[in-house]
């Protein structure tokens, strides 16, 4: 059951066990933030000792030196996350919490869940990891899988992180060429596979897909495939001696994951348990999740296995707070949307904290949906969003149609980080006020400034977003990277160490701080649009665009030109049935030149029946820019990398007439 009133926040026990502890107190939480940021050992340790991390040996320093990158933290200390995983499992199971809340698309149309208990998921854990010990996979192996998201693939990941082999996930929607552009780099020994999955009501076989990994992955030894991975997991349920995953170094590699791909070879990350473990912990103060049996936690953030926030939801295992986990699609068949599923699950899960990707919740704003009129919310406290910017149309859509919590807006944690780090740089804090559009605050710990191209920090304007301090989850370095050249070039390119200046983090995106401590993401800040001198992300102008009843979606480019004026093309997709004509494209024109700016207005309208998405939903400008520029489609366009392949047929079309006409 659910506490009559909301229990105190994560923050605010956080910040007692500081003065208690530390004798340390902040008059606000910018002060505290800059005191995570200023005392990075200071900070960190307080994590460690507050969530009790356990270690059988003592770590000799928090940090050694604050570079980047090679910062080593927590010298002699051994973890494991999946130790740290069942910390909370017997105290949750003796009041009936579950670890895992489960739905597919099958379970929800009948009103069911399945639930799996602590002690169940340890067993699971246990059965996988010694049939792993019996294959041969010892410490620093790479296990490989192609799973959806169900509690099984929990309990596999969870088993080989016990034994200190290496994890890597791709989701079964990807082809086959995606999947061996990364698991052919990092050279896998076992490959555990389903052999289909069901999206919008339609089953997928991929019988034939992984007979395509297994004869194209020479590495792989041993394959768990389909009904085989319910039975290892169910394995014997008695042994001589109890199951307990193993001691490791805090920098042992935990999982590889990866970069988009679109546009060449997934950069392969290397993340360390110790650093996810003390990342994801942080992350329960500013998620404000706690212990389900302190304060009836029930915590779900829809995603696919193929994007970070798959890891990122276990992040409440970690803490004792049961996961709710949904497979299938956020939006019902194919054939008749319905946009109202996932909050139907989140109703039946009785979800508290219920998240997904700014896309999702854009969609359900275009087609009214009315999330208390199709389930009971009655339970809910917060909603999570990230994935890309969150509009203001959509900060309004959730406080109107999400129940009020204690006759108050109902918290949005919007957060914005990266795969690269696992993490968050931005997002909620639920003691702060809530502005529309606005992400509250940093993350603690988390050094993140904006600056201009000179590297001068910035205040109430947009910049580079840049992380000027390491953090514990920032990569080890990327698999095959001998030198960590490509590690370097990828996010300290700009901001290079040299004059007597260490080298910074630049993310990629463009922030704004703004004078209350909040941020603003404006979108990616290689895809800029660059009009007339004036820089500006593409963020605002979608919100602005897609503000209008008939547009659900769209994307814009700034194509530069050498001797030659700029060419902004705006591509949109509309309601079913409907067609882009001259009245509607002043229309857009007009929100264009008032929301930013009259330089801002696109050259031309197009109407498309897709925009081209990752596999995490995120918009592909860059791939567009480029291949209107005249780039070769195979050299920046990965189709087994997307998540609508198709819809690049009409891109690429597009930029061969433009490529025809400019030769005549």
């Amino acid at each position: 059951m659910i506490p009559a009133q909301l229990p105190e926040p994560r923050l605010a026990r956080y910040q007692r066990f500081l003065k208690d502890s530390r004798g340390l107190t902040f008059d606000d939480y910018d002060a505290l933030w800059r005191w995570s940021v200023g005392d990075l050992r200071g900070f960190w340790a307080s994590i460690w000792d507050y969530f009790d991390v356990e270690s059988p040996t003592p770590y000799t320093t928090v940090l050694d030196a604050e570079c980047m990158p090679g910062a080593k933290w927590f010298a002699g200390s051994q973890v494991n996350l999946a130790r740290q995983v069942f910390r909370h499992a017997d105290a949750a199971h003796r009041v009936g919490h579950p670890a895992l809340v489960f739905a597919d698309e099958a379970l929800l149309a009948q009103g069911r869940l399945q639930e799996v208990s602590w002690p169940e998921l340890q067993q699971q854990v246990a059965a996988f990891a010694r049939a792993l010990q019996a294959m041969g996979v010892q410490r620093g192996d790479r296990v490989c899988a192609v799973l959806p998201n169900t509690p099984q693939t929990v309990a596999v990941f969870l088993a080989v992180a016990s034994l200190g082999a290496i994890w890597s996930i791709c989701s079964p929607d990807m082809g086959p060429v995606a999947v061996l552009d990364r698991f052919r780099q990092i050279e896998p020994k076992v490959l555990v596979a389903c052999d289909g999955y069901t999206w919008g009501g339609v089953f997928y076989d991929r019988r034939a897909h992984v007979d395509e990994l297994l004869a194209s992955l020479p590495s792989v030894r041993q394959s768990v495939r389909g009904p085989r991975i319910g039975a290892l997991l169910a394995g014997p349920t008695t042994h001589d001696s109890p199951f307990e995953p193993e001691w490791l170094p805090f920098d042992h590699p935990l999982w590889i994951v990866y970069s988009s791909g679109t546009t060449g070879l997934p950069k392969p990350i290397v993340h360390g348990h110790g650093g996810i473990l003390v990342e994801f912990l942080k992350g329960s103060l500013h998620n404000n999740l706690g212990p389900t049996i302190e304060t009836g936690d029930r915590f779900h953030w829809f995603s696919t296995t193929g994007w970070i926030m798959w890891n990122a939801q276990l992040a409440g295992l970690l803490g004792g707070t049961t996961v709710c986990i949904y497979d299938g699609s956020p939006g019902g068949p194919s054939k008749a949307p319905d946009w109202s599923t996932l909050w139907r699950f989140a109703g039946l899960a009785r979800c508290t904290f219920f998240g997904a990707g700014a896309a999702f919740f854009a969609s359900c704003l275009k087609a009214d949906v009315r999330p208390m009129d199709a389930a009971d919310l009655s339970a809910l406290r917060a909603v999570g969003s990230t994935g890309s910017p969150l509009s203001e149309e959509c900060h309004d859509w959730i406080w109107q149609r999400c129940p009020k919590v204690e006759g108050r807006d109902i918290w949005i944690d919007a957060i914005s980080g990266g795969t690269d780090f696992a993490g968050a740089f931005v997002g909620g804090n639920v003691m702060l006020p809530q502005h529309r559009g606005v992400m509250q605050c940093r993350w603690l710990g988390a050094a993140v400034e904006a600056w201009n191209e000179q590297g001068q920090p910035l205040r109430d304007e947009v910049g580079e977003l840049v992380c000027t301090k390491p953090i514990p989850s920032m990569p080890l370095y990327f698999w095959g990277d001998e030198g960590g050249a490509r590690y370097r070039d990828s996010y300290f390119d700009m901001f290079a160490e040299g004059n007597g200046k260490p080298a910074v983090w630049r993310h990629g995106d463009w922030i704004r701080i703004t004078p209350e401590g909040g941020a603003v993401i404006y979108g990616r800040s290689d895809a800029t649009i660059n009009r007339h001198g004036v820089r500006m992300g593409t963020a605002e102008l979608y919100r602005a665009v897609e503000s209008l009843p008939e547009v659900l979606d769209s994307l814009v480019v700034d194509l530069e030109y050498l001797g030659r004026e700029s060419w902004m093309p705006l591509f949109v997709v509309l309601r079913p049935g409907l067609t882009l004509d001259d009245d509607l494209v002043a229309r857009i024109k007009a929100a264009v030149k008032i929301a930013l700016s009259p330089r801002h207005v696109p050259n031309d309208v197009f109407q498309v029946g897709a925009i081209p998405r990752t596999l995490s939903g995120k918009k592909m400008e860059l791939p567009v820019k480029k291949l209107l520029m005249g780039a070769d489609p195979a050299s920046v366009l990965r189709r087994d990398a997307m998540a609508n392949a198709d819809s690049v047929d009409w891109f690429i079309d597009l930029a061969r007439g433009r490529t025809a006409s400019a030769r005549t």
